[in-house]
């Protein structure tokens, strides 16, 4: 009503800078030109009625946070339980004071920047963990290649097929994240096993070969302990990445889809980038070598399915090794 609007825009214009809209349609206009710091908003109006006006706010992510106030002659309970669930932070029942009107802005203004703040604070410490994180997991994916000089570019860019693999094959996004940070992680078992079994520059007699197959089980039992679902996955993987559809992998002789996906999935990366990386004693494979590699040993060394998915996204890997090649 024209008399609320007038009698608001006195009481708050000697403190605030104070924009009115006569519908929901043009606040939402004028809300996308320049965001406010707190929306009083009335329930019943044309076209389109408060609620769906806060809906509507609140199902944006550049206007979730700002404070919604329902100014209402209505006092229903039904009314108020809706307006809480679509997201409003108050009410203030007509007919409108100026003492009132004042505190509860002023209230609201001040939660909302502090939240602001704590959102900043928390967004802050997030990325601090996440980079904390992320250099755990490069040190423990070094670990089972130490003094490789490749070892970075060689674990995130496996990461990164590993991702690209299990996106394909239908993975949420939560869990294709987690795998691309759990993937560098499968050789951490290395560490138990001997420098001169690891650095050896001859074939590995039998014994030497027993030592090294170990190396998947120290990887799990260091993992595990981790206790998140991220170094559950990784101990799973470390176990497993060995194993081979056939049956003739380690170290349990597991077979088909008793391997986990997960590790499935890890060891094509795996193998596919290592035959594409130039090593000290080897050329590196074309893209093409690969792949007609990964597909010999479809129902042998890997799961055919998966083995279709890697190369149905050809383009992706070749994109990948390019932004690889590219950060060297």
């Amino acid at each position: 009503m024209p008399e609320n609007i007038d009698l608001l825009k006195d009481i708050l214009s000697e403190h605030y800078q104070v924009q009115i809209a006569k519908s929901g349609r043009v606040a939402l206009d004028i809300i996308d030109r320049r965001l406010p710091d707190i929306i009083l908003l009335d329930i019943m109006m044309p076209d389109m009625n408060g609620f769906e006006v806060c809906k509507r706010l609140k199902a944006n992510p550049i206007t979730e946070d700002i404070p919604v106030v329902f100014l209402t002659a209505v006092t229903e309970a039904k009314h108020e339980q809706e307006g809480f669930n679509v997201g409003c932070v108050d009410f203030i029942t007509k007919p409108i004071t100026p003492l009132t009107t004042l505190a509860r802005v002023s209230t609201h203004l001040k939660l909302a920047e502090n939240n602001q703040r704590n959102k900043l604070i928390i967004e802050r410490r997030t990325k601090e963990l996440d980079e904390a994180l992320q250099s755990t997991i490069g040190m423990l994916g070094e670990v089972g290649q130490f003094n490789d000089s490749d070892t970075g570019v060689h674990m995130w860019r496996m990461a990164d097929y590993s991702a690209a693999l299990a996106r394909a094959i239908g993975w949420d996004d939560k869990q294709v994240k987690l795998l691309k940070l759990a993937a560098p992680m499968h050789d951490t078992g290395k560490v138990g096993i001997p420098h001169s079994i690891l650095k050896s520059p001859n074939k590995l007699t039998d014994a030497e070969w027993e030592v090294m197959r170990q190396h998947p089980a120290i990887g799990h039992q260091i993992l595990e302990k981790g206790g998140s679902p991220l170094f559950q996955l990784a101990a799973e993987i470390a176990l497993a990445h060995h194993e081979k559809w056939d049956g003739s992998g380690y170290p349990s002789g597991l077979s088909g889809k008793e391997i986990p996906e997960s590790a499935r999935i890890v060891a094509l990366a795996d193998v596919f980038d290592a035959l594409t990386m130039e090593r000290a004693y080897k050329k590196s494979w074309t893209i093409k070598e690969a792949f007609g590699h990964i597909k010999q040993d479809a129902n042998k060394h890997f799961d055919p399915d998966l083995v279709d998915s890697f190369l149905s996204i050809e383009d992706e890997v070749r994109d990948i090794k390019a932004k690889w090649s590219a950060a060297i």
